[in-house]
């Protein structure tokens, strides 16, 4: 599709800024949005009716709207009606609620790196109703995020996972688990990531996503912070330390098949991620809820600059 209008909500900011320059040098005209915007952007406060009323009359003249704002709201995706939506949050709650929504075109819930990149190497999995798949995430430590990414980190601390596929509560950051993403094991950390949400519930298999952060010392702080929520104001403050590397590993417990990516730079990974899925947000013919797995699969994540799949 060329020649699109997408509107950004959160334009400006780590990964929104990543979204509109992608989807511009993919030939498409971009309008970002938020509480203070360049002179080509349109100014809109998504905490306030009137801010909503903006969003709606401004969404009606796009073929896509992106939220990379971070506010999980879903009054925002009530606001743009029936035009093709897509969200990169990662709250399974949110996500859940964002399903439910009556609305008459695609809803891609949970673009972008993980959720998202990982969704649909789940999917690609050879599995069957039982199964239990693992997911390792692994993010680079020396990476400077934005402050929706930090908090939502740290916001998991001390909580317990939304709709996690065991009978007991399962808390974020306690449980541990070794996995080797090609450079030999290291720890991760059980975390709220949803695509037990997103792709396990619905196909009757347990899905369990962990993180690690590419610097161990990194690792072993998020794992103190689990223990102690109290702590959550340091990951605020905690040094960059590492590089930029993220890798992702899926596997089936069952049946021993693993699937990985590799790259670098977690918020241009998931900009170019989001703005693939605008496209095909845009041009799907699905009615509602839908993953980025029911719009793209492996061979398209080959497409996306930096991002290098092994099938296994």
């Amino acid at each position: 599709m060329t020649g699109m209008r997408a509107l950004v909500l959160g334009g400006r900011g780590a990964v929104g800024s990543v979204v509109g320059a992608e989807l511009g040098a993919l030939g498409h005209d971009v309008v970002p949005t938020g509480r203070s915007v360049g002179i080509r952007g349109l100014r809109i406060d998504l905490r306030t009716p009137p801010g909503l009323r903006t969003l709606a009359s401004a969404a009606a003249d796009h073929d896509v709207v992106v939220n990379a704002s971070g506010i999980e709201d879903v009054a925002i995706r009530q606001a743009c009606e029936a035009i093709p939506f897509v969200d990169m949050s990662a709250s399974g709650d949110y996500l859940d609620r964002l399903a439910d929504l009556p609305v008459p075109t695609a809803t891609v819930l949970g673009a972008g790196l993980a959720p998202g990149l990982t969704t649909v190497l789940v999917a690609a999995l050879d599995h069957r109703p039982g199964d239990s798949v693992d997911v390792a995430i692994l993010l680079g430590s020396g990476e400077t995020h934005g402050a929706a990414a930090v908090a939502w980190t740290a916001g998991l601390a001390g909580r317990a996972l939304y709709a996690a596929p065991e009978p007991s509560p399962v808390v974020n950051f306690r449980e541990r688990r070794r996995f080797d993403a090609g450079s030999g094991p290291c720890t991760y950390l059980r975390a709220d990531f949803p695509d037990h949400v997103l792709v396990g519930h619905p196909g009757g298999i347990s899905v369990r996503s962990y993180l690690a952060l590419g610097d161990r010392l990194s690792t072993i702080g998020l794992g103190i912070v689990g223990r102690l929520p109290r702590l959550r104001p340091l990951l605020d403050r905690a040094p960059h330390l590492g590089d930029d590397r993220w890798s992702v590993v899926v596997a089936n417990r069952r049946a021993g098949q693993q699937i990985s990516a590799v790259g670098r730079g977690q918020s241009t990974t998931t900009g170019r991620l989001v703005a693939r899925a605008a496209i095909a947000a845009a041009t799907s013919s699905s009615l509602g809820p839908v993953t980025m797995a029911d719009v793209m699969d492996a061979d398209d994540l080959r497409s996306v600059p930096g991002v290098r799949i092994d099938l296994g």
